[in-house]
């Protein structure tokens, strides 16, 4: 993929700062709409992604910025990408979610410029014939459309596997493997076979391996073919498989791809761009949309997940030096109940208007006491089932305290990765320690999957490890009752838990525990799974044994 484009020089202009001021208005507008235009196209969570892109380039803060240095006698060019550079490091130093679209607005920069050069802006090549597509890292706006009759599977050398480049490569069903560094060194025409279940990448591959390779897609394509049903594993053990959805409007594309309900309904796009939080009555009618959706079936709702790493002018847009560890999620709401009450009560109405099974749960629970807090304020205000999300390594050590008094729990795994192994999960430098395969984070949730069990309480994986099929069944033997992930990931997921009895689940867990890193657990259990599957059928044992 092409390299970005070079830094502007900054030569002083030969146009007045209005013509420079004109010429940079057109550019910004020209590609919001264009970023817009591709969401529109992409649907899904795509859209969602790129709409919060097209804001970026038309930010009257950012606008300002241009204005200001225009009238030092910057051109046009050099003054957009110090405007956005000075942004974007702003955006870095708050970290987590913010710091998360540091990446997204690098893409609207290069494009604005290469909108004022008049020149194509970086992007996805367009050979004739299919190819792997391999990058530093690639925008939200070329993700959205790849060609999938083209793009055989994705490799990046930046990036994390919850990076939006690797979630919306998800949600499209492409095969990616991010955050392999030696992939800059790969040069047109290289084969390789990408394995996202085993997250590696074979250079120059040998004709057994080409052999086996095109045999997985084969079967991977027929299991995605097969009709859509409930979870289950081989002995009947039902799974229930559920769908994390950002919005109401992509409720419908999930339940075509078979979601039996939502795992995760992140709320955060009701509050992101408000200068103030919504109403009672405007929270509800999206929530109304989304359980109207899935009529008598389980929607879990997340109240609003923001704070420090997500400033809101409402709720807490203080600076703080670490906001990873800081004001956010449940400790932010508490600190402004009545944000969290109206929530609260405008899904409890939603809840009486619909005939749903509503479940609601708060993030960044940390201790028991935060936990009776939410779940005792939510029964208050009307609401039947409320629950934590276990993200948080003390919240999994005490689950059994916890579950004493929540309804359920919820393990997302992106963040109990990042806080286990103290790799910030948006920094690609330390992407090889997001890795949830870790004996370390499963030992977690083997915790709260044994405390779940002992209480009889549900407990469901919401993070982007419910999507790795393989490790999804190793979730299960650790305890975990229901899978929610991205809606594209459903039937690779579904098909890998057909191909294995709750006591195989078990032993693979037992096999991964044992292991004494990420690669070794995930080795280690694809060895197994093959063992298994490779095994002949007690029919066929008998008939060998007959012949010899």
């Amino acid at each position: 993929m092409p390299d970005p484009l070079p830094e502007p020089a900054d030569s002083p202009s030969t146009l007045s700062a209005e013509e420079e001021g004109a010429r940079a208005a057109a550019s910004l507008a020209a590609v919001a709409a264009d970023i817009r235009a591709r969401g529109e196209r992409a649907g899904g969570p795509a859209k969602d992604v790129l709409e919060a892109q097209a804001f970026m380039a038309e930010d009257p803060t950012l606008s300002e910025d241009v204005t200001g240095r225009l009238a030092t006698g910057k051109t046009a060019e050099r003054a957009v990408f110090e405007a956005f550079a000075g942004f974007r490091d702003m955006l870095i130093g708050m970290g987590g979610y913010m710091g998360e679209r540091a990446t997204d607005l690098d893409d609207v920069s290069q494009r604005v410029v290469a909108h004022l050069l008049g020149v194509p802006a970086p992007g996805v090549p367009s050979p004739d014939s299919p190819f792997v597509l391999v990058a530093r890292d690639l925008a939200p706006a070329d993700t959205a459309l790849l060609d999938l009759d083209k793009v055989l599977a994705l490799i990046t050398s930046e990036g994390g596997p919850t990076s939006h480049t690797a979630i919306l490569a998800r949600d499209k069903g492409i095969v990616a493997v991010v955050g392999v560094e030696p992939a800059v060194n790969l040069k047109d025409g290289d084969p390789v076979i990408v394995d996202a279940a085993t997250g590696t990448v074979t250079l120059s591959p040998s004709d057994e391996e080409l052999a086996a390779a095109n045999a997985a897609i084969e079967a991977r394509g027929s299991a995605i073919a097969a009709p859509t049903g409930p979870g289950a594993l081989a002995d009947g053990t039902m799974i229930p498989l559920l769908a994390n959805l950002g919005s109401a409007a992509a409720a419908a594309g999930a339940v075509e791809k078979g979601a039996e309900g939502v795992g995760l309904f992140r709320t955060e796009f009701l509050f992101l761009d408000a200068k103030s939080a919504p109403t009672v009555e405007e929270q509800k009618a999206h929530y109304v949309a989304v359980l109207q959706a899935f009529p008598g079936k389980k929607v879990v709702v997340r109240v609003l997940d923001a704070g420090a790493d997500k400033p809101l002018t409402f709720l807490n847009d203080a600076p703080e030096e670490n906001p990873a560890l800081g004001l956010r999620g449940l400790r932010a709401l508490r600190a402004h109940e009545q944000i969290l009450r109206d929530q609260l009560t405008a899904l409890a109405q939603a809840d009486a208007e619909t005939e749903s099974d509503l479940w609601v749960m708060a993030p960044m629970v940390s201790t028991v006491e935060e936990s009776r807090y939410f779940t005792n304020l939510a029964h208050e205000l009307g609401l039947k089932t409320a629950g934590v999300m276990v993200e948080v390594p003390s919240s999994a050590l005490l689950a059994d305290r916890i579950l004493a008094d929540a309804d359920f729990a919820s393990i997302g795994t992106n963040d109990l990765t990042q806080y286990t192994l103290a790799a910030d999960r948006l920094l690609g430098s330390v992407a090889p320690f997001q890795d949830p395969w870790h004996p370390s984070v499963l030992r977690l949730v083997g915790e709260v999957g044994a405390a779940g069990a002992a209480l009889g309480k549900p407990v469901g994986i919401c993070g982007e490890a419910a999507a790795d099929p393989q490790l999804a069944v190793v979730l299960v033997g650790l305890g975990a009752t229901t899978l929610s992930m991205s809606p594209a990931a459903l039937a690779d997921v579904r098909a890998e838990l057909l191909k294995f009895t709750l006591d195989q689940a078990r032993a693979f867990a037992t096999v991964a525990l044992a292991a004494s890193s990420a690669a070794e657990a995930r080795a280690a259990v694809h060895a197994a799974s093959d063992a298994i599957l490779t095994a002949p059928s007690p029919t066929e044992s008998e008939s060998n044994g007959a012949r010899s």
